[in-house]
């Protein structure tokens, strides 16, 4: 996540101190991800050097200085923005690499793994969508939606790897090793 962009984007609605800023990044996020102070400082101060944002500097001892966006911030704003999140390599993904090395592991039952993280993310599952029915704030509802995507996904995932695995949990062609995810897409052989 971009706290960068995030505070660019909230002063885009007018000047603001750090710590109004750090309250209104966690109101639009639904609470979800809380943000230290100091971090917000930090990142602010980073802004102001690059010529992102400018401080008030006249605002005298004990007072808080307040922030706003230059045009070039406004500018990197809206290249952010408009920029699409990489997807050229898949992200390092936890649950992924335990499969893979569950496959290798002796006396691991993957099938009994498998079932373990299912029911995990299935309680999770019900536990968001509770969480939606109960909270009428918009960003909360957006941020959960994205979360049970995500998850949908997992469980599809984990359905997709238990069927893939199948008969070839004890098979010689399970503990050979995975050549073919050894290459990002597009950088094979035949790649250009």
């Amino acid at each position: 996540m971009s706290i960068r962009h995030a505070l660019l984007a909230l002063l885009s609605e007018g000047p603001k101190y750090g710590l109004q800023l750090r309250q209104e990044f966690e109101a639009r996020t639904g609470e979800v991800w809380p943000l230290n102070v100091g971090q917000v400082y930090t990142t602010l101060q980073r802004l102001d050097r690059d010529g992102l944002v400018a401080s008030d500097q006249a605002a005298g001892e004990g007072l808080q200085n307040v922030y706003q966006l230059t045009d070039s911030g406004r500018e990197e704003l809206a290249t952010w923005l408009r920029t699409p999140p990489a997807t050229t390599a898949p992200p390092r993904d936890e649950l992924v690499i335990k499969v893979l090395v569950a496959t290798r592991v002796p006396g691991i039952d993957v099938r009994e793994l498998l079932q373990i993280h299912r029911k995990h993310v299935v309680q999770a599952m019900q536990q968001y969508t509770q969480l939606k029915e109960d909270e009428p704030d918009l960003g909360l509802a957006l941020v959960v939606d994205s979360e049970l995507f995500r998850l949908e996904g997992v469980i599809r995932w984990l359905d997709s790897a238990e069927t893939r695995l199948g008969g070839r949990l004890h098979d010689d062609r399970v503990t050979r090793g995975h050549e073919g995810l050894r290459q990002r897409p597009g950088r094979g052989a035949g790649a250009r």
